[in-house]
């Protein structure tokens, strides 16, 4: 096996992917790589870590990483489901719907999150007599989150030919039907990829909440932080904590995405 056949792969289509071993290889290279660029930065310190200070905050840490697990799997499901519709409602023949759904969409994106918790959380759930902040603080997380997803499923049902919804009606499709059958498998293809990205921005969008309250991860970390003046050994597990959270769901997305892959 020459050194071309150890790193580099073909770019024909359809060809065969590299080895096993092959692919093994590249990937303990690149992790071997970066392991020695952070081990020397380290070790380039002019201090000495204590690790052993965050004993003492050790239930702290996994407190708020639960919570931080449980506020965004919740997030996830219903902002999901918010894109979805607002998707659908850019897509409605009537125009009252399509003009929110837009309006909505445009001013969420042109603001940033923070401001949005503040206003949306004192103002709004006030307003409303909504004090629960856990609550409040996923209805916010989701409604944000739903403005893009809504733009990335709409991109994907858009890239849908018109000339198979026109065959689709003209073999007696009803729009459901072919919302079902004909749109929704080939949008959901397009849409894995940005939906991995977007998924993996909320969960740590939701280091945020801390401003109206709620001890999550990141919040936790800080006051660890601001307890200890360790900031290297207080952010470092929360770097490892979010890393958890999102590896998974790329992984995942991507699986989904070779599952559906298909010829076009």
């Amino acid at each position: 096996m020459g050194w071309s056949q150890l790193f580099v792969a073909s770019n024909t289509h359809g060809a065969a992917p590299p080895p096993a071993p092959v692919r093994v290889f590249n990937w303990l290279l690149v992790w071997l790589a970066l392991s020695l660029v952070f081990y020397f930065s380290f070790h380039q310190l002019a201090f000495q870590l204590r690790w052993s200070s965050l004993g003492p905050y050790r239930e702290m840490f996994i407190d708020g990483w639960l919570l931080t697990v449980a506020l965004s799997a919740a997030a996830l499901i219903l902002s999901t489901l918010i894109g979805l519709l607002l998707a659908l409602l850019r897509r409605s023949r009537v125009l009252v719907l399509r003009y929110f759904a837009r309006i909505y969409v445009e001013i969420v994106r042109g603001t940033p999150l923070l401001v949005q918790i503040l206003v949306l959380y004192y103002v709004v759930a006030s307003a409303f007599g909504l004090e629960n902040h856990y609550v409040a603080g996923v209805l916010i997380l989701s409604g944000f989150s739903g403005a893009y997803i809504s733009e990335i499923f709409r991109a994907g049902i858009e890239s849908v030919g018109r000339s198979q919804l026109e065959s689709a009606q003209a073999i007696g499709l009803t729009r459901r039907q072919i919302y079902r059958y004909v749109i929704f498998p080939q949008a959901l293809r397009q849409a894995l990829p940005p939906l991995a990205g977007q998924f993996a921005s909320l969960i740590k969008d939701s280091s945020l909440l801390y401003v109206i309250g709620i001890p999550e991860f990141t919040s936790n970390a800080q006051t660890v932080n601001a307890e200890t003046f360790n900031a290297v050994e207080s952010y470092l597990p929360l770097a490892l904590g979010y890393l958890v959270l999102t590896l998974p769901i790329s992984l995942w997305t991507r699986h989904l995405e070779e599952r559906h892959k298909f010829e076009t």
